[in-house]
């Protein structure tokens, strides 16, 4: 054989290879960790960004699994791209399912669409899945999970299992037959995906408890998850550490209110877990959509603070009218009234102006900065002593800083310190609240800003801005 063709045996002999390594690259997995995305609550991007998050850790750990999103066909194209692309994430889209428990008199409608979780059970081309929720901080691997049996579930509650991780072996026949099973009425306690699952899987309580083969095969049957698998938050909160005894402390789990999800940037203190959520964003995603709004509310907030300081109106030129005539006392009750609110209202406005999703470092330094802006306008236009109207912001500080602190030996402890930290702070509240009140008082006694009834009073004026 001549040296070209040589040359050409070896050359597509590389590029057999190369085709070869390339296919096994994209051939899925066995298995597979899924999750559940669908849209219609108020909430739908902080669970987009929660979800980005528990995949890209699951991707961090190395499973060895694929990673797959049922998402509804109204999920935007951009979150979709930004999950195949940027994440590695296989995209599964579904029409939602109705929701036949609609009218029940406990229904509640943030569960509408959760029901779109009986899709796993479509995904025939693995052999099991472990299907999530979008609240789970993954502590290490979970892969012998899929060495459970047909269908597998933790109980959090003593008596119904939790479906915020379970572990399912996929089939067209209980998927049709799920289906089914949705339009004769099945009872559901509850409407969603936990009331059905446990309406359809009425023995798993006395079933046995897994645990994984030494020899790596998978079981049959149903079993009972360890509760190491799904850690409820609120276990932590009493001792402050973790202490399951059954099985691996693998995967926490967050089944709280809505409000108080980790990854709001209130979360954290209040709730000491919040701060293990952010730092898995801050590893595998970062906060690079949200500091840009971050900067311009920053920049606006100093502008502000800034423009008020050289605004301050003089005080020298005010003079006192200690009999205010009794026609404008309404006005005099209003103006009170605005002021209160005033306040309030700067307290307020920048928690929701805030980005839902940042760090908590970051959202309650924004706070701070947001209200003491918005403050100084209120005190420069009722003219108020500026430490009393700031005294509630340096009581939030305060309980931050206690609710922060490391070293307490319990949560009991913890707990106690936050009430007895209220309990002290509570008169200096009162007595800032009184001083607002009384320097209002002495404002409306000013001729130079009510005058009276008839006579003519020319209006103070401003210094220079300096």
């Amino acid at each position: 054989m001549d040296g070209a063709g040589r040359l050409w045996i070896l050359v597509t002999l590389l590029l057999t290879l190369a085709g070869a390594a390339a296919a096994a690259a994209t051939t899925r997995r066995r298995h597979a960790y899924a999750a559940m995305m669908y849209m219609g609550t108020p909430r739908d991007y902080e669970f987009y960004v929660a979800m980005r998050v528990m995949m890209r850790s699951l991707a961090k750990l190395n499973v060895d699994a694929d990673l797959v999103v049922i998402a509804s066909v109204d999920v935007p194209v951009r979150w979709v791209q930004t999950l195949q692309e940027e994440d590695g994430v296989r995209v599964v889209s579904v029409e939602n399912l109705k929701n036949p428990y609609e009218n029940q008199d406990n229904f509640n409608t943030r569960f509408k669409l959760t029901l779109n979780k009986l899709y796993a059970w479509s995904l025939v081309s693995y052999d099991r899945v472990v299907m999530l929720d979008s609240d789970n901080i993954f502590l290490q691997r979970t892969d012998e999970l899929f060495q459970c049996g047909q269908f597998c579930a933790v109980f959090i509650n003593p008596c119904i299992f939790h479906t915020g991780l379970f572990v399912l072996q996929p089939s067209m026949d209980v998927f049709k037959n799920m289906l089914h099973e949705l339009e004769i009425g099945r009872e559901n306690r509850d409407g969603a995906d936990q009331g059905f699952l446990a309406s359809y899987f009425p023995d798993l309580l006395g079933q046995p408890m897994f645990h994984p083969p030494t020899n790596g095969t998978k079981l049959d049957g149903t079993y009972r998850l360890p509760l190491g698998y799904q850690m409820d938050a609120s276990y932590y909160y009493l001792k402050l550490r973790w202490s399951i005894p059954c099985g691996p402390n693998s995967v926490i789990t967050f089944p709280s209110a809505p409000w108080l999800k980790p990854w709001y940037w209130w979360s954290w203190p209040v709730l000491p877990l919040g701060l293990s959520w952010h730092e898995q964003r801050r590893k595998n995603l970062g906060y690079g959509s949200e500091v840009p709004v971050l900067l311009i509310q920053a920049i606006m907030y100093a502008g502000i603070i800034a423009v008020t300081r050289m605004a301050r109106p003089s005080l020298s030129k005010l003079c006192y009218n200690r009999r205010p005539e009794k026609s404008i006392m309404i006005l005099h009750a209003m103006l009170k009234v605005a002021a209160m609110w005033s306040i309030l209202a700067a307290y307020t406005v920048p928690f929701f102006l805030i980005p839902r999703t940042v760090h908590p470092l970051l959202g309650w330094s924004l706070y701070m900065l947001g209200v003491a802006s918005l403050s100084s306008i209120v005190i420069n236009i009722f003219l108020l002593p500026p430490l009393p109207v700031l005294t509630v912001l340096l009581g939030i500080l305060g309980s931050l800083l206690v609710m922060a602190f490391p070293w307490y030996s319990d949560g009991v402890i913890r707990a106690l310190a936050v009430f007895a930290y209220a309990f002290c702070c509570a008169p200096m509240a009162w007595a800032s609240l009184m001083k607002v009140s009384s320097s209002l008082q002495n404002l409306l006694e000013r001729e130079a800003f009510f005058p009276r009834l008839g006579e003519s009073t020319q209006m103070p004026e401003f210094n220079k801005l300096y």
